[in-house]
């Protein structure tokens, strides 16, 4: 491959004149079965180059453990870019953002009760040297100065939204070049924050989306000389529980994109396809509010969360056509989906009666977070008992995210993080009654300082202004349901209860899981967890790859935290529903 170069120019492959026309798209939130699809058609656009971060809280998720296989093989899914004849940016972390997740920072380090993230805290700096130790030796070779795809690599994130330590984007530039590589470098922010974001020496780009000369003028003030280059040029945006599916029309993204294409400027798209927060992956906002985000990343770009062409597609086609050779093949058609039958599902298991096999307890004075228990995602069980009869005011100091009480296993309430809910008044029914706290993360913040979000129970839980002790402290990440026991025998309807349902398949082709009349939880088929379901919305289904079926007999699990549908059926469906838009 050949190498990139800056000068005051602007960008140059092996000598010649060189524009980025790139596109997000994030490997870890693909399946690995369609990375190839999706990358056929990145090229099928006129895009000759593809943009991922990399999540080390998925790589890494323990500080002894170590991944880049299966759906993490990076490697493969670089050198699946470089047979397409697709360059790649690579934005390795150590923070992503991406609506991801803690920012893709792996919360075990968030078990250190005063460390700074995104600093020069040793401690960070040294769990950052770890993991680029662990991943950028596999990558090295494809790098462009020795053959492969990645022609160039970004230090952090957005920095200038966050701080204003160069010395610290220093050490990290040193550690990549310590590391190996030998591509250039570049830096990342909005333009606002371009003087305290970019790193002397190395390319500065800006994210956009909108008012593209004034954005380009407010980068070419910080940069006089080189390239121009928007590496996240907005073209959609990403959802929140209850509020609208956000989309922006296509013709007027194409304007702006027109308009940067016309000042001479590179641009990597953000996104070109946004994929799925499958499991339990997805970040949130906190800017005094939390705002967890939802399972589709569908994000309005050119191909939807199936990977199919969009009007955007075509659009961003017709504009790339004017300054750059696209492919003569045609914009694909959209793939076939499949529509079933209604799925009964007739088995059912109790969470809190099942919450034996799915977690070992940890026995404390006072409750733990999530991050003391070892645990990245999913819920945490606490229990305690209580010590009289009668009327009394629960009282939480911090809930991270969403609480369910029970008393002696029956609903209690429920406490929200994101209504800044603290307090409930319970009917205890005898002394001794076991109080249960079930605890869900929602989603770790992925953007400014609420980043250090650790998970569970926090500080002390009062009865009635006393401090309750004696806890019992189960992580319950769900990371395999293998060990439950499933019952087709009289269940409550109303949860926490895993349900469990079958299907059989002739062929198998993507589709849609709709949950109408159940409230909130998460689904998995064939052991393969496809993130969570809300019944406030925006959205209303979740995507189902077509790697994750099988013909013949398939598996559906459905963990339904309040009531489910009466009949207990789910349906699948050719056509997603991500909920109403703004007016």
């Amino acid at each position: 491959m050949p190498v990139l170069q800056i000068d005051d120019g602007g960008f140059r492959l092996d000598g010649e004149p060189f524009r980025i026309l790139s596109g997000g798209l994030h490997y870890f939130r693909v399946h690995p079965g369609q990375w190839a699809d999706r990358l056929r058609k990145a090229r099928l656009m006129g895009l000759n180059t593809v943009e991922t971060y990399v999540p080390w809280n998925l790589h890494q998720p323990r500080p002894d453990q170590f991944r880049m296989d299966g759906a993490l093989d990076l490697p493969a899914f670089l050198d699946l870019a470089a047979a397409e004849g697709l360059y790649v940016l690579l934005r390795p972390a150590p923070y992503i953002c991406a609506e991801w997740e803690g920012g893709g920072l792996p919360s075990w380090l968030l078990n250190e009760p005063d460390i700074q993230l995104r600093s020069r805290d040793p401690r960070f700096l040294a769990a950052v040297d770890d993991f680029f130790a662990r991943l950028l030796p596999p990558l090295l070779p494809r790098l462009a100065t020795n053959g492969g795809p990645v022609i160039a690599v970004q230090v952090e994130n957005e920095y200038g939204a966050y701080g204003e330590d160069t010395a610290y984007l220093e050490y990290l530039a040193d550690a990549l070049r310590r590391c190996g590589v030998d591509v250039p470098l570049f830096t990342c922010d909005q333009p606002a924050d371009l003087e305290r974001g970019r790193l002397p020496g190395q390319l500065a780009t800006a994210n956009f989306g909108s008012r593209t000369a004034q954005n380009l003028a407010a980068l070419r003030a910080h940069q006089p000389n080189g390239p121009l280059l928007s590496t996240e040029f907005w073209i959609g945006w990403f959802d929140r529980w209850g509020g609208p599916h956000v989309v922006r029309d296509p013709e007027q993204a194409a304007q702006e994109l027109d308009e940067l294409l016309a000042n001479g400027a590179s641009v990597n798209f953000y996104m070109f396809h946004g994929g799925t927060n499958f499991g339990f992956t997805n970040g949130a906002n906190d800017k005094g509010t939390y705002r967890p985000t939802v399972t589709s990343y569908d994000y309005d770009a050119p191909l939807d969360e199936a990977g199919d062409p969009t009007e955007k597609f075509t659009a961003f086609r017709r504009v790339i056509g004017k300054y750059a050779p696209v492919p003569a093949e045609p914009v694909p058609d959209r793939a076939p989906k499949l529509a079933l039958e209604p799925v009964t599902l007739a088995e059912s298991s109790g969470l809190l009666d099942s919450a034996v096999l799915l977690g070992e307890p940890v026995r404390s004075a006072q409750p733990l977070t999530m991050e003391q228990l070892g645990q990245d995602f999913g819920f945490v069980l606490y229990e305690t008992g209580l010590p009289a009869q009668g009327p009394a005011l629960l009282e939480i100091e911090q809930i991270r995210d969403r609480a369910q009480v029970f008393l002696d296993g029956r609903p209690a309430g429920v406490l929200e993080r994101e209504n800044h809910e603290h307090a409930l008044a319970l009917d205890v029914p005898r002394a001794g009654a076991v109080l249960s706290v079930l605890v869900e993360n929602q989603g770790r913040v992925n953007y400014g300082q609420g980043i250090h979000d650790r998970k569970g129970l926090l500080g002390e839980v009062l009865l009635d202004g006393a401090p309750l002790a004696g806890w019992t402290c189960r992580p319950l990440p769900l990371t395999g349901l293998g060990d439950l026991v499933f019952s087709d025998t009289a269940v409550p309807r109303v949860g926490p209860a895993f349900h469990r349902g079958s299907f059989e398949l002739t062929s198998v082709a993507d589709t849609y899981l709709h949950l109408d009349g159940w409230t909130k939880g998460n689904a998995w088929i064939n052991g393969f967890a496809l993130g969570r379901y809300w019944s406030r919305g925006p959205q209303r289904s979740l995507y189902v790859p077509a790697p994750v079926l099988r013909e013949g007999a398939n598996e559906i699990v459905v963990l339904e935290l309040h009531s489910a549908h009466r009949a207990r059926t789910v349906a699948f469906r050719g056509a997603a529903d991500l909920g109403p838009t703004e007016e």
